[in-house]
C-alpha cells in the first residue's frame, strides 16, 4: 500500500503549472513554505485518491503562486492546469453581493430597502405578519428567514427551476423565521438578490456581472453561463471515491433560475484576480469596479453567530481564530468543490478548487493561509536573510526505504529538515518536520520537537552524490530522477 501511495504522489507532478514568480515569491521564507505546501498537498491527494486540484496564493496585488495538481480528466489523462475551468457553485454568491454593492454605490438601491420595492411580485406566506418587510441586506446576510431553497427538489433530480418557475411558486412557500432573527443559509434568498440586481440595473443579471465585474477585472475565462470554449476547458467533476477506489463522473448541473446563487464558472487564474480585487485598498486602480471603503464594508462582521467566533458579512462568512480574522466562502456542486479565504489585515488570500465531491478545499486553503501569511510577513520584514550553507544542496531530495516509505530532505525557513510522510498526512505538515543540526561531516543530529537525538548521516558515493541516508541504524535511498 505504501508503494502505491508513493507512486500516486509522484504521478501528481504531471499537472504542475506554476505562476510567474514575483520577487516576493523567490524569498526563502516564502519559497520554502510553498515547497512544503506542494509536498503536503501531493501527499494529501495521493492518500485520498483525489483526481485534481488547483491552488493560488495571493498577496496584495500579486499572485505569488499558482499550481495545478493531478488531472482535470482522469480517463483522458488531461493534466490539471491553472487555466482549467471549474464550477464555482456558491462562491457565485460573492459576485452577486458585490453587484448589489456596486448598485448601492451608484444610488440605484439601498441595502435596507424592502425587496418588494424592486420585485413587486415578491410574496411569501408567513406566520409573522407584524414583522417588518424583508430587506436586501437580509438577503445578503442570510437573515431573511426565507426557506433554503425554491419550491423544487433540484438537488435530488437536478432539474433546476427557471426564474419564472421561482417567481410563480414563491407565494406557495412559507417563511421559516421572522426576518432578522436568525441566520439561515438560503440559495433562494441569493437568487432573489440576483433578481434585485437585474431590476435595479435594468439589464439581465448575467450581462451586469459580465460587463461590470468580469470585463474590468480581466476575468476572461469566467461566465455566469458557460460558453462553448469555456466548456471545452471544464474539469470533469467526480463523485466520492467508492469502496473499490473508483469514481463516477458527476452529471452536469445547470442552476438556471438559481444562477445568482450557484452558477458561475471560473479558473484559478481568474479567481486570483477576484481575490486581488477584494484585497484592494486603491480605489483609483485601473479597472477597479468598487471603492476600497465599500470592500471593507462588505468584509465587516454584520451578524454574529452564537459562540461569538463567526458570523456573516455582506456575501461572505467571517471567522476569528487566535491568529487572524478571515473572510471566506465555499462552493460545492456535483463534482466540484472550492474555497476562497481572505485575510484582509494580512493582505493575503488563498483559493483552492478540487474536482471531487469528497475533496476538502477549505482545509487545504486554511492551512495554506496559516503557513503562507506568516512567511510573507517574515519576508517583508527581512528582505535579505542570511543564506543557508551551500553544502546543504547535495542533501536535498526524496529518500525511500525498502518498504516504500518516503522522506524528504528540504530547507524550510532557513533550516535543514526531514519531512516524514505519514498516511493519512498530518493536518499541519510543519508538525511532521524534524530539524537536522550539523555535528560533523555530512552528519546531523535529529533535533526540534520531533527529534529523537539520534544521528542522520548522509553517506556519499564515489561521484560525490548521496548514496544513502543512515537514520539511526537504518537506511533510506535517494529517489533518482531518470
Amino acid at each position: 500500500m505504501k508503494s502505491v501511495l508513493t507512486a500516486l504522489l509522484l504521478a501528481l507532478l504531471v499537472g504542475r503549472v506554476a505562476a510567474a514568480p514575483p520577487q516576493l515569491r523567490n524569498h526563502p521564507e516564502v519559497a520554502s513554505t510553498i515547497d512544503l505546501l506542494e509536498r503536503w498537498i501531493g501527499a494529501t491527494m495521493a492518500d485520498r485518491g483525489l483526481p485534481g486540484l488547483v491552488i493560488a496564493i495571493v498577496h496584495d496585488r500579486e499572485t505569488l503562486w499558482m499550481r495545478g495538481f493531478g488531472f482535470a480528466d482522469m480517463e483522458r489523462k488531461l493534466p490539471m492546469q491553472t487555466s482549467t475551468v471549474f464550477r464555482m457553485a456558491s462562491i457565485t454568491k460573492t459576485f452577486t453581493a458585490t453587484a448589489v454593492l456596486m448598485l448601492r454605490d451608484q444610488g440605484a438601491l439601498r441595502l435596507d430597502d424592502p425587496v418588494r420595492d424592486y420585485l413587486p411580485w415578491f410574496r411569501i406566506q408567513s406566520d409573522y405578519p407584524d414583522e417588518p418587510a424583508i430587506t436586501i441586506r437580509q438577503l445578503l446576510l442570510h437573515t431573511s428567514g426565507l426557506p433554503r431553497e425554491a419550491a423544487f427538489p433540484y438537488w435530488t433530480d437536478r432539474r433546476f427551476p427557471s426564474r419564472e418557475d421561482i417567481r410563480t411558486t414563491l407565494p406557495e412557500q412559507h417563511a421559516t423565521y421572522p426576518p432578522d432573527t436568525r441566520y439561515k443559509y438560503s440559495n433562494l434568498g441569493i437568487a432573489l438578490a440576483g433578481e434585485v440586481v437585474a431590476a435595479a440595473a435594468g439589464s439581465s443579471y448575467e450581462a451586469f456581472v459580465q460587463e461590470r465585474l468580469f470585463a474590468p477585472l480581466a476575468m476572461s475565462s469566467s461566465s455566469v453561463f458557460l460558453t462553448p470554449e469555456q466548456k471545452e476547458r471544464l474539469a470533469v467533476g467526480y463523485g466520492r471515491r467508492l469502496a473499490d477506489g473508483s469514481r463516477e463522473r458527476s452529471p452536469e448541473t445547470f442552476s438556471a433560475g438559481l444562477a445568482p446563487a450557484a452558477n458561475i464558472s471560473s479558473t484559478v487564474e481568474d479567481m486570483a484576480r477576484w481575490a486581488v480585487f477584494h484585497l484592494s485598498e486603491d480605489s483609483t486602480a485601473a479597472g477597479q469596479p468598487l471603492r476600497a471603503s465599500t470592500l471593507r464594508e462588505m468584509h465587516r462582521l454584520q451578524w454574529i453567530n452564537p459562540g461569538w467566533r463567526s458570523g456573516r458579512a455582506l456575501g461572505f462568512s467571517v471567522s476569528k481564530t487566535d491568529q487572524r480574522v478571515t473572510v471566506s466562502h465555499s462552493g460545492w456542486v456535483g463534482g466540484y468543490r472550492s474555497h476562497l479565504v481572505l485575510s484582509p489585515e494580512e493582505r493575503t488570500a488563498v483559493i483552492v478548487m478540487i474536482n471531487a465531491d469528497d475533496g476538502d478545499p477549505e482545509a487545504i486553503a486554511t492551512r495554506a493561509l496559516a503557513m503562507g501569511a506568516p512567511a510573507i510577513a517574515a519576508a517583508l520584514q527581512s528582505p535579505a536573510p542570511e543564506p543557508v550553507p551551500e553544502a546543504w544542496g547535495r542533501y536535498l531530495g526524496t529518500y525511500m526505504d525498502p518498504w516504500g516509505w518516503q522522506t524528504d530532505v528540504l530547507i524550510y525557513r532557513g533550516r535543514l529538515v526531514l519531512y516524514d510522510y505519514s498516511y493519512p498526512p498530518a493536518e499541519d505538515p510543519t508538525g511532521s518536520l524534524t530539524d537536522l543540526t550539523p555535528v560533523g561531516d555530512h552528519t546531523f543530529r535529529m533535533t526540534g520537537e520531533n527529534g529523537n537525538g539520534e544521528l542522520a548521516v548522509f553517506e556519499l558515493g564515489p561521484d560525490g552524490r548521496v548514496a544513502r541516508l543512515k537514520v539511526g541504524e537504518n537506511f533510506t535511498y535517494p529517489v533518482r530522477n531518470p
